[in-house]
């Protein structure tokens, strides 16, 4: 199973499928680069990614908060994000998983790639179908 180079020392090693289907996630959610990297580094409310994200540059374009978190619930079930949890149990923010945090860093400096017409085509089809991975 090949490893993503990070820099960090914890490095988790993914099969590549899995590897495969977060990317692919990634660049075809309505999320810029962005908001990963704040991410990265702390947790977002999902208020201020769908009433602000167009402004602070997280989203493509404007997105209702069912959308918003319809698409964060779709990068938590691929193991990109996971719901930032406090005292008193689970809040409405999102950080990194190691998974997300590796590929933003593979992405550290650079745009996302262009999705491909297949790669919405099979993340449509894999999100739609809920298809085991």
């Amino acid at each position: 199973m090949p490893a993503i180079d990070s820099q960090n020392p914890n490095i988790f090693v993914y099969p590549q499928s899995t590897v495969d289907r977060a990317e692919r996630s990634l660049v075809c959610s309505p999320f810029n680069l962005s908001l990963f990297e704040v991410m990265g580094h702390e947790s977002v409310s999902l208020t201020a990614i769908a009433q602000n994200g167009l402004k602070q540059g997280y989203t493509k374009g404007p997105l209702s908060e069912l959308a918003c978190d319809n698409a964060l619930g779709w990068l938590i079930q691929v193991g990109v994000l996971r719901r930032e949890v406090d005292g008193q149990g689970i809040t409405d923010s999102f950080r990194l998983t190691p998974l997300g945090r590796q590929l933003v860093e593979q992405y550290q400096g650079k745009n996302w790639r262009t999705p491909s017409w297949r790669d919405h085509l099979s993340d449509a089809v894999i999100r739609w179908l809920r298809i085991p991975f």
